[in-house]
């Protein structure tokens, strides 16, 4: 599929099968897919973290009360350190939530094209992923994303409602 279907293509998926994890090559894709991402002066400030194993899994899903993220067999958490992006020298602006916006958003497309569903969740409980323990205490977990296939049945529902061309684009 071309770049475009590719983003029609796209949805957020609340459904997933508890049961099919996802195949180590296909996750690879998906992580390579963030690893070479572009950021701010190439800093690369990220961590990407793959949790899997229903002990972390649990933990994990402290964050975020939904039923539909407690069936992903696996969540795939983006962070990163402060401390190492690229910050511009006029006004002090961090580059962090940039460079993880990026990283995330390259991570779920490729995950598309490998026919796995996502749905990025910013609407976690941050101070509970940290008493976790699974994240360094100097890394800001940026965003979340349950990360597996669909259960048999489940359709997309194909609707993209978005503002007209006219109304977010403006040639000047």
């Amino acid at each position: 599929m071309n770049y475009h279907e590719l983003i029609y293509q796209r949805e957020s998926i609340r459904n997933y099968d508890p049961e099919r994890q996802i195949e180590p090559e296909k996750l690879e894709k998906i992580f390579d897919a963030g690893r070479v991402a572009p950021s701010a002066a190439n800093r690369q400030p990220w961590r990407f973290y793959l949790i899997s194993s229903p002990e972390n899994l649990q933990k994990i899903r402290t964050c975020y009360h939904r039923p539909w993220f407690s069936d992903s067999p696996h969540v795939l958490v983006v962070a990163g350190k402060r401390n190492a992006a690229w910050v511009r020298s006029f006004d002090g602006y961090n580059a962090l939530e940039t460079d993880l916006t990026i990283a995330m958003d390259h991570m779920i497309l490729a995950a598309e094209a490998e026919g796995i569903g996502t749905c990025w969740i910013a609407a976690f409980d941050p101070e509970k992923l940290q008493q976790t323990g699974l994240f360094d205490p100097d890394e800001t977990v940026f965003a979340i994303t349950p990360l597996g296939y669909q259960r048999d049945g489940f359709r997309k529902n194909g609707n993209k409602i978005r503002k007209p061309f006219s109304e977010v684009v403006k040639y000047i």
